[in-house]
């Protein structure tokens, strides 16, 4: 502690952040110590944010929740190991390169080592025909260009919100240590059996041209029309139905080639006699076997449905459990491919070829007027429709070659194994762990973590050619872990050459790379240095807290239990602290999506990052919050008073706060009042309730300022030597030194500032206030209490004859029980001082509480 107080004769939350992000930086605050046991560790398992485009004020709320706990686990004597992450693969960063340079990637075009991307930004040519094509290579390097810009941005952001992560040792989920560990988790899957390969039905993005997890898909209602379609009797066995032929109803009358089965449910007496016999599909005369299945619906439409391959994921389940055949037309560009199956009719076919599916959706309901087949007009209908989360078109079904992770989707031992690990983990809110059960018992497949894209982690796999150059996918070739990471585009498997890449005899390496939550849900062991620094891993993992949004309970946190549950037996963390969304004026969740998201930087410039993180604060996890500026004004009037009655306390001479000095009643009875704030806050935080820990810590600092620090401004002032001067002067210092501490992890910036002007060393490095520092003794609690009551009356009868607070009061009554006028009794001389009273008089009365008559001097 230093012997004076440097308090400016102005203090002003101006240039507080700029000064202090720099000595922060320069002083390595916030650095982890890596000598620490496990013991004395908190780790965090950071999000990786997506670095594309700008941050907005949804990410600013959920990582300030985050900050909030590193901060108070640092001063409770905890090494906090807080590291920041990148999550720079996939789909968003390609098309934000897509879009900002306007160029597209082609896999068969060669690397130009001397390629110069254009001038980009300007987003004019953001349709696939429009952009110029470029190499692999060439497209990977933009990606890692432009997101390394976008990360010093968003970097930058973090740093102003005073995030107290450790900027010395940043991960990007692309970088080579990344690569190579999710590359090594995956072949030990994969010898384990954990991960295979599939040719299967997939869902599929045609405008991405990759395949989609169960995870990431969203209904959005679609406007559609039901088609009520005829089919014949087979050949020779006519129209089965009573009175002519069997109608379905449809919204997908252009997969009418693809069809393979008609289907109704067992018990549809209707049907009974169809079972086992054919029909004729309308204008393609495929023959089709009607049969039955308990998924078909006897209520809806005709009750008979067609089995396309694959119009949706009801038809995956009847073509696998019926072991029906594959027709299908639809290809990866979401277009009808040009070879019909071969048992539809030719001629009708070729009006479809190369059409999209809406154009050929128009084709065959054109053609079914002509065959007359269509019964009546199509009927309107809105129906949910299933969307990639980041696609602007339907997603299509189709049969590709994939890589899977067994997740508990087709396997119920599995299931029931990733259920029990989210019993393990301490869940806050304790009710999100119903949403992760509900997603774990909902799959209803395993986890699909191959995409058909570019910016990604490669498998690590290469196939042999025989000699017709087919590849044997069965077996394929892997790498040893120790030469990870590998490119297979570019690296050849052992015992071959570069030559020998896609010739007969020779290998091709596997196309695809890993889903981005393929690569996230490592997050702990990439963060933590799995296999490159296993002395720290050992000393952070399992990691004490799992911080993220409830929309990704079902990816990135589930993922990251499977793949832990996998190679380690355990759960990745202990804690998993779920922050809410931030609403619109709507009240419905803020996305970049929807162009209603704020960013947060003219927030900061307006009301300050302090305030910003008050906001954010005032939010308990869980929660949902809408986005409100008010709530910041008030974050920023607090910081304001922050700083005015800290000059006021540290000006009076006092900087030592001796507990030894509190003797004054009053005095003793607001730190009493203290400790209560103490032990509420500190087992709040340790409960992960920031709000409740905010809300009192505020709560006893507004009295303070308005009630006791008016109530012994003259005491305070009085002269030196005198005892009751001298406790008010400790009390007050006392107590400023515990409201920054407790304030610190909300407000850094303002109570930093403040504890330079008389504390050697950062706030934030401080020891987290303890009960004893405040311990005096006998006390009476309540009167703080009803001094601050009585005060209030004295005030607003000045008020309400407005008058000046400074007007002399000559008598003031006080009338109400006599055990409370008792406790008044013992600090009159404080309410006389701070309400100006000339004669201050105690009646005891019949009256439940204290009430104050004012008689104003003339």
């Amino acid at each position: 502690m230093t012997e004076n107080a440097r308090v400016p004769e102005k203090p002003s939350l101006d240039g507080l952040e700029e000064r202090w992000i720099s000595v922060w930086e320069e002083q390595g605050l916030y650095r982890f110590d890596r000598s620490k046991s496990r013991e004395e560790i908190y780790a965090i398992d950071t999000p990786p944010i997506t670095a594309s485009g700008s941050l907005h004020v949804g990410h600013v709320f959920s990582y300030t929740h985050t900050d909030l706990v590193a901060r108070y686990q640092r001063m409770r004597g905890r090494e906090v190991f807080y590291p920041m992450g990148w999550d720079d693969n996939g789909l968003p960063s390609e098309r934000r390169v897509q879009n900002y340079y306007g160029v597209r990637c082609d896999p068969s075009l060669h690397y130009d080592p001397g390629y110069v991307a254009p001038e980009g930004g300007t987003g004019a040519r953001t349709k696939p025909q429009d952009q110029t094509p470029i190499s692999r290579q060439n497209f990977v390097e933009l990606c890692d260009q432009l997101t390394a810009e976008d990360e010093k941005s968003y970097a930058d952001i973090w740093r102003r919100l005073a995030l107290s992560v450790d900027w010395s040792d940043p991960y990007r989920t692309i970088d080579k240590r990344s690569t190579a560990i999710s590359q090594k988790a995956f072949l030990r899957n994969l010898a384990r059996g954990e991960a295979y390969q599939a040719m299967a039905p997939s869902l599929w993005d045609t405008t991405f041209r990759t395949a989609v997890a169960q995870a990431e898909l969203e209904d959005r209602e679609r406007p559609g029309a039901y088609h009520r379609i005829a089919f014949h009797g087979s050949a020779g066995q006519g129209d089965k139905a009573a009175g002519g032929p069997v109608y379905i109803e449809t919204t997908r009358p252009e997969l009418l080639p693809a069809c393979v089965a008609l289907v109704a449910h067992p018990d549809d007496e209707r049907y009974q006699p169809m079972f086992g016999t054919t029909v004729r599909t309308p204008l393609f005369a495929a023959e089709v076997p009607v049969v039955a299945h308990r998924l078909a619906e006897p209520d809806k439409g005709s009750g008979i449905a067609m089995i396309c391959t694959f119009g949706d994921l009801t038809d995956v389940t009847w073509w696998r459990e019926l072991q029906l055949p594959t027709r299908p037309i639809v290809g990866m560009d979401g277009r009808i491919v040009a070879e019909p199956p071969a048992e539809v009719d030719a001629a009708a076919y070729a009006r479809l070829a190369g059409k999209t599916v809406h154009s050929a959706r128009e084709e065959v309901v054109a053609m079914l007027r002509e065959s007359g087949d269509l019964d009546g007009d199509p009927k309107p209908i809105t129906h949910p429709v299933k969307f990639y989360e980041r696609g602007d078109k339907p997603l299509e079904i189709i049969t590709t070659r994939q890589w899977y992770i067994r997740n508990g989707g087709r396997d119920t031992a599995i299931r029931d194994a990733l259920v029990a690990r989210g019993k393990e983990l301490d869940w806050h809110p304790p009710h999100m762990r119903v949403r992760y059960e509900h997603w774990v018992e909902g799959l209803t497949g395993d986890w699909l973590i191959s995409r058909q894209r570019f910016f990604g982690v490669p498998f690590p796999v290469w196939y042999r050619l025989d000699a017709e150059g087919n590849a044997d996918y069965d077996n394929p070739i892997t790498p040893d872990e120790a030469t990870l990471p590998v490119d297979p585009s570019s690296d050849v498997p052992p015992g071959y050459d570069e030559a020998q890449r896609g010739q007969p005899g020779g290998f091709i390496g596997d196309p695809d790379v890993m889903d981005t939550w393929a690569t996230s849900s490592l997050s702990p062991q990439i963060a933590g240095g799995w296999t490159f620094d296993d002395d720290l891993f050992g000393r952070v993992f399992p990691m004490d807290l799992r911080p993220q949004g409830q929309d990704i309970i079902r990816t990135w946190l589930f993922s990251t239990v499977v793949r832990s549950h996998y190679e380690f037996g355990t759960v990745p963390w202990t804690n998993a602290g779920i922050s809410g969304w931030i609403l619109d004026p709507d009240r419905k969740k803020m996305s970049k999506s929807k162009g209603d998201v704020v960013t947060p930087v003219a927030l900061f410039e307006e009301f300050g990052s302090d305030a910003v993180r008050y906001w954010s604060a005032s939010a308990r996890l869980g929660t949902d919050a809408a986005f409100d500026t008010g709530q910041m004004k008030i974050g920023r009037r607090l910081a304001i008073k922050i700083l005015n009655a800290s000059k006021f306390a540290l000006t009076l001479g006092e900087t030592e706060g001796d507990l030894a000095a509190v003797q004054h009643p009053l005095d003793r009875a607001l730190l009493v009042r203290l400790s209560d704030v103490i032990e509420t806050a500190t087992r709040s935080l340790d409960r992960y309730d920031h709000t409740r820990a905010l809300e009192a810590t505020e709560t006893f600092f507004w009295t303070f300022c308005d009630d006791y620090v008016e109530l012994v401004k003259e005491r305070a002032y009085g002269e030196r030597g005198d005892e009751a001067g001298a406790s008010a002067k400790a009390t007050l210092t006392i107590a400023l030194k515990v409201l920054l501490r407790l304030f610190a992890p909300f407000l850094p910036f303002v109570t930093e500032e403040v504890w330079s002007w008389w504390q050697d060393g950062s706030v934030h490095r401080a020891t987290w206030p303890t009960v004893g520092e405040v311990t005096v003794g006998d006390a009476e609690p309540a009167l703080l209490a009803l001094m601050g009551d009585a005060l209030s009356q004295v005030r607003k009868a000045k008020s309400e004859a407005k008058v000046s607070m400074r007007t002399e009061v000559a008598t003031a009554v006080v009338r109400g029980p006599a055990p409370q006028l008792h406790i008044l009794a013992t600090a009159t001389d404080d309410l006389r001082s701070a309400g100006k009273i000339a004669d201050l008089r105690l009646e005891p009365a019949g009256d439940p509480s204290i009430l104050v008559s004012v008689t104003l001097a003339t």
